[in-house]
């Protein structure tokens, strides 16, 4: 499976990219992870990027091209790998193809979390995090602590400033706003697939592995 991800923030593209990798022993490949990888552990990109980061600049697409380019060179990618959340822009989704074809690589599909505004805006409003231990828990699930305390360390829950209804709305028209075109950039392509996302976890990971041909052997 090649893959990438798109979806609004709440989508949950991280936790279905964390399931398929561990169920196919591939990659998934987060632009923020690969990052904080590069920063902590002070590598020439990472120098590169916290430049750019310590002074409120966004990081260059030619940067994170090419720590996408060192991401595909480890073994786990070479079997397989998901991009979660990336590109952002037809500027990259072009970088990127660009990179893909010069290590012949063709991609299965681009996957679209499909959610609708007022699911997004109820579960990023109910999220609740952990500042000690950045576990995170949802006022809306059944197993979210009645004391309002973390499980794993004990610590206060709180909840972000950006997971604030009114902030949430305001964030996900922004994405709306940023993405059209490159939703049309993969519609255009023929390679965008869409999966309702809306629907119970299981339920979105089975419509996935079906529509990409994966074989899903969970049962």
């Amino acid at each position: 499976m090649r893959m990438i991800f798109l979806g609004p923030p709440g989508a949950g593209k991280g936790t279905q990219a964390v399931k398929l990798a561990s169920k196919y022993g591939i990659a998934h490949i987060s632009t923020g992870d690969m990052l904080r990888y590069h920063v902590k552990n002070g590598t020439d990109l990472g120098e590169k990027a916290k430049a750019y980061m310590d002074s409120g600049r966004l990081v260059p697409d030619d940067l994170i091209i090419e720590m996408v380019k060192e991401r595909l060179e480890e073994e786990d990618a070479k079997r397989g790998f998901i991009l979660d959340g990336f590109p952002r822009t037809v500027n990259q989704a072009e970088a990127l193809e660009k990179l893909l074809k010069s290590k012949d690589i063709t991609l299965d599909a681009v996957v679209l979390f499909d959610v609708d505004e007022e699911t997004l805006v109820r579960r990023l409003s109910g999220r609740r995090i952990c500042p000690n231990c950045n576990a995170i828990y949802n006022v809306h699930n059944s197993d979210y602590p009645e004391d309002g305390r973390c499980k794993r360390c004990g610590n206060g829950l709180i909840q972000r400033d950006d997971d604030r209804p009114e902030v949430v709305r305001r964030r996900l028209k922004v994405y709306e706003e940023e993405t059209a075109p490159l939703l049309d950039y993969y519609r255009n392509k023929g390679s965008l697939i869409s999966v309702d996302a809306s629907s119970e976890s299981d339920a979105v990971l089975y419509a996935i592995v079906s529509l990409c041909g994966g074989k899903d052997d969970s049962n």
